[in-house]
């Protein structure tokens, strides 16, 4: 069953919060209310005032842990979300929708031992009730704390290191994609040119007989009106004509 959720006032620092801050203050959350939870039990019987003012002191702290441990871990939290799978990212929501029910917690037992200290036996009562509910989900944050770091490697720099390295080789396999999509359609492009180049053969080579056809025939003419000059002379003069035209240019022509 999932507690209820509750959304605390956004509040600006007016400094920056290192990473990886949030797990020692979180010892010291833990290990204080367990410390003061023990004096209480030994004051039911030494019943000391100085021992409940000890108490008090170690609350005080205790809800200053509460208030350090909630925005270090906003911050790793936020460091940490990009790499996180949906599970990871879920589990780390709960955990941060749990912190904020310690949070006011803290503020909670302090006020119920400002309140038992005046004598009320019942107010005394329920606030070791309260105290004892609080260490439970003081307990049951710590558990989930660690199954965020072991389970899901939240904050550790191996896995971040690793997801660096994913995210690297997902882009250059992206850019890869790219390349070879690319790469396609030059080469769809290179195939409708050559394909026109080869319909436009044909062409070219009728284009150069008539070039041809262009040069001879006037001089075939000429040959054949003059009467002084015999048949085979006007043959050799154009065949002269044909290898004069240049070799070069008729290449030029088809290679076109």
């Amino acid at each position: 069953m999932s507690l209820p959720e509750i959304v605390l006032p956004k509040v600006e620092i007016p400094f920056d919060i290192s990473v990886l801050m949030h797990p020692p203050i979180v010892h010291f959350l833990i290990a204080i209310p367990v410390i003061v939870l023990l004096l209480e039990v030994l004051n039911l019987v030494m019943k000391k005032k100085a021992v409940g003012g000890v108490s008090f002191l170690l609350l005080l702290l205790t809800v200053t842990a509460a208030v350090g441990a909630y925005f270090t871990g906003l911050t790793d939290g936020k460091e940490a979300y990009p790499a996180l799978s949906e599970a990871a990212k879920v589990a780390l929501g709960d955990h941060k929708q749990l912190g904020a029910y310690i949070l006011i917690g803290s503020a909670v037992v302090l006020v119920l031992k400002l309140l038992a200290m005046l004598g009320n036996k019942f107010l005394k009562a329920l606030y070791i009730l309260i105290l004892i509910i609080f260490l439970v989900l003081l307990f049951k944050q710590g558990k989930e704390g660690g199954e965020l770091v072991y389970k899901h490697g939240v904050n550790v720099e191996q896995v971040k290191t690793l997801d660096d390295e994913l995210f690297d080789v997902k882009e250059e396999l992206e850019e890869a994609q790219e390349d070879l999509a690319d790469a396609k359609e030059e080469a769809k492009a290179d195939k409708k040119e050559v394909s026109a180049i080869v319909a436009e053969k044909p062409v070219v080579v009728e284009d150069v007989a008539k070039t041809v056809d262009t040069v001879v025939t006037p001089t075939t003419q000429e040959a054949a009106s003059s009467s002084e000059e015999p048949k085979s002379t006007a043959i050799e003069k154009t065949e002269a004509v044909v290898e004069s035209i240049p070799t070069q240019a008729i290449e030029n022509t088809v290679a076109q």
